[in-house]
């Protein structure tokens, strides 16, 4: 099984068979999938998202938003709407083709006890519990999970580690699922990914690799680790920054490290993922009264 782990993984083909699209009474993309229907929602901050329903037995043209509940995700447009909607379909699809078992048996996992299991295979059971859960892998179907990515334990948590079970054991999940275990493992465990496959993630393929690369060509920069609108500096925004390799210290230390500058907030809104690098040729340090309540408490401000 480990050989799985050496071919890529292609990305579910879009299966829109069955599915019904349309527009809803207050003009929101939908689409029926059997029992489950989905809306492109636009928020009040004008960003759209996924949103769901269960056995809503209308026509889709009927709906509105108050018919929708949770928040699955932004979606882009509605280009990105249809794929999250054939991913969905597909997924649903290949679920029914598969031989898992919902149960309940008596189990101590790593969390807590277990309230509700799924029954994959042999050897191969997902456990919930009341704040947790995970896989649980028999002796035999550990010894087939590739050596950089086996754990002593036969458990596997549910945030992460069940991509590594996905990835062994390809035929138990769906394609949907297949690749967000794909994309898991690269975010992940990068250097494991790119032994396994003998080649080298690019820039953008995994959050960790990229992290990592950001971490160390910044090492010595001021890096923001906190940000307000300046109450005494319109159109600027106030930020606290530590030179990066000091991030998340926690203790007097850190404090001593802390430098605050005036950035312009449309500037600071273009911030990237891993956060904003201060250019002390651009961004001046700042000694002015804070917006912080925390500054204040130290006497600044």
């Amino acid at each position: 099984m480990t050989a799985a782990l050496t071919s890529k993984i292609a990305a579910p083909t879009p299966d829109l068979s069955g599915v019904e699209f349309a527009t809803s009474a207050d003009g929101m993309p939908v689409a029926r999938i059997d029992d489950l229907v989905l809306a492109m929602v636009t928020s009040n901050s004008k960003f759209a998202y996924l949103a769901s329903a269960i056995a809503l037995g209308r026509p889709l043209a009927e709906l509105t938003r108050a018919d929708f509940i949770g928040h699955d995700g932004r979606v882009a447009n509605e280009a990105e709407f249809r794929m999250r909607v054939a991913e969905t379909a597909g997924h649903k699809h290949d679920l029914a083709k598969l031989n898992r078992v919902q149960t309940r048996m008596s189990a101590s996992t790593p969390w807590g006890g277990s309230q509700m299991a799924v029954v994959y295979a042999e050897g191969v059971v997902a456990h919930s519990t009341a704040g947790h859960g995970g896989f649980h892998l028999s002796s035999d179907r550990n010894s087939k999970v590739h050596p950089l990515l086996r754990k002593n334990t036969t458990w596997y948590e549910e945030d992460c580690e069940w991509a590594i079970v996905a990835i062994t054991f390809p035929d138990l999940f769906t394609a949907y699922e297949r690749s967000l275990a794909n994309k898991t493992i690269r975010n992940t465990w990068p250097d494991e990914w790119e032994a396994i496959r003998s080649c080298k993630l690019a820039e953008g393929e995994s959050w960790a690799k990229d992290r990592r690369a950001f971490d160390e060509r910044h090492a010595s920069d001021y890096v923001v680790t906190s940000a307000i609108f300046s109450d005494k500096n319109p159109g600027m925004t106030e930020v606290v920054a530590v030179v990066a390799g000091d991030r998340g210290a926690g203790d007097r230390k850190a404090w001593d490290n802390e430098r605050r500058f005036l950035v312009p907030s449309d500037e600071y809104a273009r911030r990237g993922r891993f956060g904003f690098v201060i250019d002390p040729d651009r961004h001046a340090e700042y000694h002015g009264p804070s917006s912080f309540l925390g500054w204040r408490s130290r006497g600044i401000g």
